[in-house]
């Protein structure tokens, strides 16, 4: 695409998890690329993590006193349509202040109002949605914007669709280049070139059901002979550290995060994860046989269904969450002794890749802007 002369205007909205931030970075930073002097404001929502990780990520945010309607009756319920209101009208005054030539929301707690006070003063809008089971938010402001962006096929079921352009989710370049790096690796996880790798993501917020399954078979693990990257996620890691002392010499690596995931892609040979957007189209790219453990605790059981749409293709095998404890750790080292599955996993989940989905977004941008 040719540079353009003018700078462009845009704001990023959404958050609440690395599964909606971590696209709107890289959509961002491919916008930089064919506009370097655009100017991109993101909008979040107070005390989630999208307040410290744009940041970090080099970008200026703003935050709504926003958040999401709980499915039991709660005090944050009850100041639900309290919140709205007023983030509706501190997004209008962000968008009279900016004056954004257009909008780009990936769901989450802040997209809503922010790309409704956008589309309502007529500013041309764009939605990413991850996943392929809609997000409420998505649902809602689909009628109001020009471009729908998706990942999965067959989404017309929840959008109109003439607005609809298949792109994949846009995840962080430095995924997309794993090749070389497996020495790099091994050497900043501290890992053993001799043994084989074990990578488990429970997403940034870490996942109960898969960190206690792993707790309870380190010793199988240990005995396997093979080696765990294991991101456990605040909540659980100081219980993993102390699981960790004890099975130091035996390759045992708790972190609650992991900020280089591309050395954490290329050290493993094997990745346990859950089926978030994100992560599955990080594993599409980085081309790693997985075993997949959805959340059960997410609307419609969307990650089922981003793990189904997978296993379907002989590209991941599934593990179900209520099964986890028994089952979890003896298919991932049963897939670890196998090769030829690993080989077989391998080519088809990079089959289902798609590299340039934040170039494919940004294009459909740049039309509405123009």
């Amino acid at each position: 695409m040719p540079k353009q002369e003018r700078p462009y205007r845009v704001i990023i909205s959404g958050g609440g998890t690395g599964g909606h931030i971590y696209p709107a970075v890289a959509i961002a930073n491919r916008l930089r690329e064919v506009n370097p002097e655009a100017e991109i404001l993101f909008v979040g929502a107070q005390g989630r993590m999208e307040m410290t990780r744009v940041p970090e990520a080099g970008y200026k945010i703003v935050g709504l006193w926003i958040s999401g309607l709980q499915r039991r009756l709660t005090l944050d319920n009850l100041s639900f349509p309290l919140k709205v209101w007023k983030s509706v009208r501190a997004s209008h005054k962000i968008i009279k202040d900016f004056k954004p030539d257009a909008v780009v929301g990936v769901g989450g707690y802040a997209s809503g109002p922010l790309l409704y006070a956008a589309t309502a003063q007529g500013i041309p809008a764009l939605i990413q949605e991850q996943n392929s089971y809609a997000g409420i938010t998505n649902k809602l402001l689909a009628k109001r914007v020009q471009k729908v962006c998706v990942a999965y096929p067959n989404m017309e079921v929840f959008f109109p669709a003439e607005k609809i352009v298949l792109t994949g989710n846009p995840v962080r370049s430095d995924i997309m280049q794993l090749t070389g790096k497996r020495e790099e690796a091994l050497q900043h996880f501290g890992l053993s070139p001799e043994k084989k790798t074990i990578l488990v993501i429970g997403g940034s917020l870490g996942a109960r059901t898969i960190n206690q399954s792993i707790a309870a078979n380190l010793r199988s693990i240990a005995d396997a002979g093979c080696q765990l990257i294991w991101q456990t996620g605040k909540p659980f890691f100081l219980q993993a550290q102390e699981l960790e002392a004890k099975y130091k010499t035996e390759g045992i690596h708790a972190l609650d995060f992991i900020k280089r995931m591309d050395l954490a892609y290329a050290a493993a040979d094997v990745v346990i994860s859950r089926a978030g957007a994100l992560s599955i189209s990080e594993l599409c790219l980085a081309g790693k046989p997985a075993v997949l453990v959805p959340s059960p605790n997410v609307a419609e059981d969307h990650q089922t269904k981003n793990a189904m749409a997978l296993v379907q293709q002989d590209a991941a095998l599934l593990v179900r969450d209520a099964e986890a404890m028994e089952k979890l750790v003896p298919t991932a080292l049963g897939l670890l002794k196998d090769e030829k599955e690993q080989q077989r996993l391998h080519q088809n989940i990079l089959k289902m890749a798609r590299p340039n989905a934040a170039a494919d977004i940004v294009n459909e941008l740049v039309k509405l802007i123009k």
